[in-house]
């Protein structure tokens, strides 16, 4: 059977984890893409079975340094390299098929995380992935989904990491909201607990006030929603959860943090040194600090939003890394459903900023069907058009900032919003191409577009070249133009453009000429308007 590991190199620790999985027992029984807006793939009910082979966890705390001076030592670069070191020599005698490594928010916040990168492939033959709170939060969502039923319920998924915690509220499965804070176990203590043995009144304190500040606009955004299960997830809870059980189940699951109890042990804790908890309830040393600011974090949350117990599930990041490696093993993941949950997290982005949903829906659909029309010419693949659709969904947000200059103002709301399922490289590209969709061409003489890597730079010049026809469509934003398609004709450069529709579309027409020089540029065609409309 085909084997895979996940490596997640966290604030506070690595850790390896290398499973065995067989292939579905029936594949035609997983169901089909979800025709709704769902991110993950189908309950595997009938998918693959696991068998853990071996996992290794190596206590180096990557983000004592990054929290305080913003940088990774020396030392623990070093550190974290022999750890990977080490972890590549259980992967190759494992003979795994397929592994994922990611960085959390201590590597991705520190000035040289590249550096730990670099010599992590170099030193260590591992390729390690920087990722944001965002994919995090998805990966998670997806283990605690595969873990528990969670239909007919609203869950709040709670991960508290070293360096952040991650919220994520599920409406009977269908994802509603992300994000990621940045308050974390390591993080609070080396701003608050450093050099301290008991945590007295006053530290107290000053950590309660500084999680009701990190935790305010995400309260505010849950206020008002009634929430059924709290699901916490992280390195603390399973202790948590062993140390402050709760007797009677919450929902059918068994495994769940009494609030009350916890709060108790808090308390009795922050009186104790952490020698004192590590021998009293037998944690480890990194372990025995971490707990305090992880019960505070959990408190909060549930006292302010009224619950007296958390679900603890016993999965994590590894867990969600793994689910998704074997799916896309075994062919049985959801890669419709997948590229509709993005759509759906521009389309809430996009609502964000009162965003003209009509025009860009339309833009969207446009853009998706000339990418289809000229699949001869422009070599991209799905996942590049569905980079084309977000575009074109949220190509006008900027709008929300001053129409003047809007696609400037688009692409920066863009680079620095979270879109669930796309990775930093991919909002790039996605916001260069919201960039471009008016005004002048990708320029290198432009930091934005600079800054991006060679085969981005060619991804963004070739769809936002799509786009600007696209959007010239609708160039009145009333939907004159109800459907277009292209053909290549490569006898006489060109393409030809058969526009349908009601009215006069002259304005329209005129426009997608004159925004057709990038598209001639970048595929060397001509764009002309048929005269007759396409029989459909």
């Amino acid at each position: 059977m085909p084997r895979f590991a996940a490596i997640d190199v966290g604030s506070n620790a690595l850790r390896l984890r290398i499973i065995e999985a067989s292939a579905p027992r029936d594949p035609l029984s997983i169901p089909p893409p979800s025709e709704q807006l769902s991110l993950l793939a189908p309950e595997p009910a009938q998918g693959a079975s696991w068998t853990e082979i071996t996992s290794v966890r190596a206590s180096v705390r990557l983000g004592s340094d990054v929290f305080v001076s913003g940088k990774l030592s020396p030392n623990s670069i070093g550190q974290a390299c022999a750890a990977l070191r080490e972890f590549r020599s259980v992967i190759d005698n494992a003979k795994v098929d397929a592994y994922r490594a990611v960085a959390t928010s201590a590597a991705r916040e520190a000035k040289n995380g590249a550096t730990l990168a670099e010599r992590a492939r170099r030193e260590a033959g591992i390729d390690l992935e920087m990722i944001e709170g965002i994919e995090e939060a998805r990966l998670i969502q997806l283990a605690v989904r595969r873990k528990l039923p969670l239909s007919g319920l609203v869950a709040l998924l709670v991960d508290v990491g070293g360096g952040s915690t991650e919220l994520t509220l599920l409406d009977h499965g269908e994802h509603q909201l992300s994000t990621s804070l940045p308050i974390g176990t390591v993080r609070l203590i080396d701003t608050y607990l450093r050099n301290t043995k008991q945590v007295d009144g006053t530290r107290t304190r000053l950590l309660d006030e500084a999680i009701d500040r990190a935790l305010a606009s995400a309260l505010a955004e849950l206020k008002g929603r009634k929430i059924d299960i709290i699901v916490g997830t992280g390195g603390n809870v399973e202790t948590l959860a062993e140390l402050s059980p709760r007797k009677e189940p919450i929902q059918g699951y068994e495994r769940v943090i009494d609030v009350a109890s916890m709060q108790a042990l808090r308390a009795r804790m922050s009186a104790m040194t952490p020698a004192d908890r590590r021998d009293a309830y037998n944690l480890r040393p990194d372990r025995a600090d971490t707990i305090i600011p992880a019960s505070a974090i959990f408190d909060h949350l549930a006292s302010a939003l009224g619950h007296s117990a958390i679900i603890s599930p016993g999965v994590g990041l590894t867990a969600g890394i793994l689910e998704e490696l074997v799916d896309k093993f075994f062919h049985v993941w959801d890669t419709a459903g997948e590229a509709e949950s993005v759509i759906a997290a521009c389309l809430r982005l996009g609502r964000r900023y009162s965003f003209d949903e009509a025009h860009g829906r339309r833009v969207s659909k446009f853009a998706a069907q000339l990418f289809d029309d000229l699949k001869t010419v422009h070599a991209f693949g799905d996942r590049e058009r569905l980079l084309l659709r977000a575009a074109g969904l949220i190509h006008d947000i900027g709008d929300y900032v001053r129409y003047d200059a809007h696609h400037k103002h688009s692409y920066y709301l863009i680079q620095h919003s979270d879109i669930m399922g796309l990775s930093r490289d991919e909002r790039a590209v996605v916001a260069n191409i919201a960039r471009y969709h008016r005004k002048g061409p990708p320029d290198s003489a432009h930091p934005n577009f600079r800054d991006l890597e060679k085969e981005a730079r060619g991804k963004v010049r070739g769809l936002a070249a799509i786009l600007r026809v696209a959007d010239a469509f609708d160039r009145e934003h009333l939907g004159k133009v109800t459907s277009a398609r292209a053909a290549v004709d490569r006898a006489k450069n060109r393409v030809l453009l058969f526009l349908r529709g009601e009215g006069d579309r002259e304005l329209e027409e005129w426009t997608v000429l004159a925004k057709s020089e990038l598209l001639r540029d970048v595929y060397d065609l001509k764009v002309e308007i048929a005269r007759e409309e396409v029989q459909e």
